[in-house]
């Protein structure tokens, strides 16, 4: 683990937050979180009140694996300009802005639709929204890791709780606002509303920095090693957009634990996101209501989140990133207990809330540990398309395996067994990150000992 020698004292680390690229990192995040809620937890109460079963809920989620495979269009995100939005904001904001653009369109129509009479139509507009999220979160993600390199390794946590905290408040805020105002406004309203909230991100998008870095230096560098080798400037650029990232990867790390690292990544949150899938429909067939549901849930459950989310990255700053892991991902799978509980007493408001405080404590605090390790395990000249190779890999849990979650609580059909099962998906996970914890400490260590300049030199040699 990290010597706690080297930590920075807590008065140190407290006034490292005072730092505008965080604030740039947390309003972009807002904008990552949003669309999940569009398509998420509104779009699932919105076909509950419609009177979907929880099977076709589970499966109108499948639009959500969109996310599992934007590694493979991450490359054009890192690579290619964008006419006219490139010269204006940059590579990292423009393609931002682009694909707000798009989900404000997307937005708009599925706001004239009813989905109980267009499920297709409705499941379509959502998948244009997903796709063009996806492609933002590639950016955003980026946009982050340039703003801080791993040579500022003390800034990874705070950056991955700002990244997490603006990808909770564009989550859960719009959240409590829709629930809320379901009733009394309708699904149709709610979503004109979401479509004023996509205007706000857009000017987020505009008011922030474009992160300064040496990344189209160190493409050029590869791109003349490759064209050495294919002796064709054109294939020389496809080859290093396409596969370097990948075999770059690879060779860094190893095969073995490449792989080990890529099966632990998919395997953390696949509990997670079986509970989340279904919470919104356990909640309403215990008996909660909207109002309930948006009070607790969303408002109460972000405010949460933000504190603890805070508390994670600093706990992160001076005990290590793997140590967070293991004590998040353990509390994180006995978190689901509650939910277990709550299915045995009913709907009582005093659990409900216990229930939400528990729950974020443990998604913030191992929400901050993850994204600060895959941000160590990326290369600066292809940040994008690493990142979202493994971020695909995280989200495969939360999206395409989480779409059975309604085949699975309907097979069961006892919602106490369903979250103890989920409490038990996090166990493969963790030894497989205790058995390479020692890798892991002594890539994070180098980092904090600013040896990336080695690595990137073995890179482009």
């Amino acid at each position: 683990m990290q010597q706690q020698n080297q930590s920075p004292s807590w008065k140190e680390t407290i006034r490292s937050y005072f730092d505008k690229r965080l604030l740039w990192v947390m309003m972009l995040g807002c904008s990552s979180g949003f669309p999940w809620v569009l398509i998420g937890s509104n779009m699932s109460g919105w076909l509950k009140d419609a009177g979907l079963t929880r099977s076709a809920i589970g499966y109108f989620g499948s639009v959500f694996a969109v996310y599992a495979i934007n590694f493979l269009w991450a490359p054009a995100v890192d690579r290619i300009r964008l006419p006219i939005l490139h010269s204006l904001l940059g590579q990292r904001r423009s393609w931002i802005l682009l694909c707000q653009v798009l989900i404000l369109i997307c937005t708009l129509l599925i706001a004239g639709v009813n989905p109980a009479t267009n499920l297709m139509l409705t499941s379509m507009l959502a998948l244009g929204i997903a796709i063009a999220s996806a492609t933002q979160d590639i950016a955003v993600d980026a946009f982050r890791i340039d703003t801080f390199p791993k040579t500022e390794s003390n800034k990874l946590p705070q950056a991955s709780a700002m990244a997490v905290i603006g990808w909770w408040t564009g989550y859960s805020v719009p959240g409590y606002l829709a629930f809320i105002n379901a009733d009394s406004m309708g699904w149709n309203g709610v979503y004109y509303g979401m479509a004023a909230i996509v205007g706000v991100l857009i000017l987020f998008t505009l008011l922030v920095g474009e992160p300064q870095t040496n990344r189209e230096a160190l493409q050029k560098q590869a791109e003349r090693r490759h064209n050495k080798v294919v002796n064709s400037k054109i294939l020389a650029w496809l080859s290093v957009t396409v596969l370097e990232p990948f075999i770059d990867f690879f060779r860094r790390n190893g095969t073995s634990v490449a792989i080990t690292l890529l099966l632990f990544v998919f395997l953390f949150k696949i509990g997670e996101a079986f509970l989340g899938r279904m919470s919104i429909a356990f909640y309403k067939e215990i008996g909660f209501s909207n109002e309930q549901i948006g009070y607790y849930s969303k408002l109460i459950g972000w405010g949460i989140t933000m504190l603890f989310t805070l508390l994670g990255s600093m706990v992160n700053v001076r005990f290590g990133i793997v140590r967070g892991l293991m004590i998040g991902g353990i509390a994180m799978s006995a978190s689901n207990l509650m939910f277990s509980w709550i299915a045995q007493v009913g709907p009582n408001e005093h659990l409900f809330l216990a229930t939400i405080i528990v729950d974020n404590f443990t998604t913030a605090f191992s929400t901050v540990a993850f994204v600060s390790f895959l941000t160590v395990m990326t290369g600066q000249a292809f940040s994008a398309t690493q990142y979202a190779l493994l971020a695909s890999l995280g989200n495969f849990g939360r999206t395409t395996l989480a779409s059975f979650s309604g085949e699975l609580a309907d097979y069961l059909n006892n919602w106490s067994l369903f979250f103890v099962l989920t409490a038990l998906m996090v166990i493969p996970s963790l030894i497989m990150l205790y058995t390479l914890r020692h890798y892991f400490t002594d890539l994070l260590n180098k980092a904090k000992d600013h040896k990336e300049e080695l690595v990137e030199d073995k890179i482009v040699e």
